[in-house]
């Protein structure tokens, strides 16, 4: 698994586009995995920090819960896809950070929380241009590439910019 740092200097370009959405908005959509295999969708924030990419939760909040049973993760940062925006996801398993000083230090003043740093398996980016959806993917152990996906037709991979 990648820290955010690695995925940057694989694909410095997506890593960049993927980091303008997780910030342009406050909360985003995390999905986790139940105790009985169902999937779990709450709201979230992300952090950029130092080489990571961290979430936290409050404490015994069930996506936290979720988590620190299978860290296996995804989460979503959405916009308005038709208005020209794109849609950036991430997804791979979340490791909760337990050294005291290490929460503290990451936290600040923000009280007691569970912290998770988000080990990448994934990330995607996904927008339209006119009748054409494409999706900038990035796979560990695979690089990047570009699909694009024109008028309904078939996905074809094209080159990256």
């Amino acid at each position: 698994m990648a820290t955010w740092q690695q995925f940057s200097e694989e694909a410095p370009a997506l890593a960049e586009k993927i980091k303008e959405r997780f910030t342009a908005a406050k909360s985003h959509v995390l999905a986790t995995v139940r105790r009985d295999g169902s999937p779990r969708v709450s709201g979230s924030e992300v952090d950029f920090r130092e080489r990571d990419l961290l979430i936290g939760s409050m404490i015994g909040a069930m996506k936290a819960k979720d988590l620190q049973r299978d860290g296996r993760f995804a989460i979503h940062a959405a916009s308005a896809i038709d208005e020209g925006g794109a849609d950036a996801k991430v997804s791979g398993k979340a490791v909760e950070i337990t050294d005291p000083a290490e929460v503290a230090r990451l936290q600040g003043d923000d009280g007691e929380a569970h912290v998770f740093r988000l080990e990448l398996t994934e990330a995607v980016l996904t927008w339209v241009e006119g009748n054409t959806i494409y999706f900038d993917y990035w796979k560990e152990g695979q690089g990047s590439k570009r699909l694009a996906r024109p008028d309904n037709g078939p996905v074809v991979e094209v080159g990256l910019d």
